[in-house]
């Protein structure tokens, strides 16, 4: 493990302390658990900008490819 220093707004902690005793778990537990999802959110976010990035990028080639299907079956 990695030990850091953490500055908070003192609102953000006021309600972490609140959260925290509710559900007795330490602090640090629902600091990590809270980074781990933030982490999942940032994973998929990222992920969704690459694909529809990636996504355009191939939608020219779709289309000839598509088109050119077309004039195939047309010329059957």
């Amino acid at each position: 493990m990695k030990t850091l220093s953490l500055k908070l707004d003192d609102g953000i902690f006021s309600e972490a302390e609140k959260i925290t005793s509710k559900l007795k778990i330490a602090r640090n537990r629902y600091i990590n658990e809270a980074v781990s999802i933030y982490n999942l959110f940032n994973k998929k976010r990222l992920l969704k900008k690459q694909l529809l990035k990636e996504s355009a990028l191939t939608k020219s080639d779709s289309l000839n490819i598509l088109a050119e299907f077309e004039r195939l079956f047309d010329e059957d």
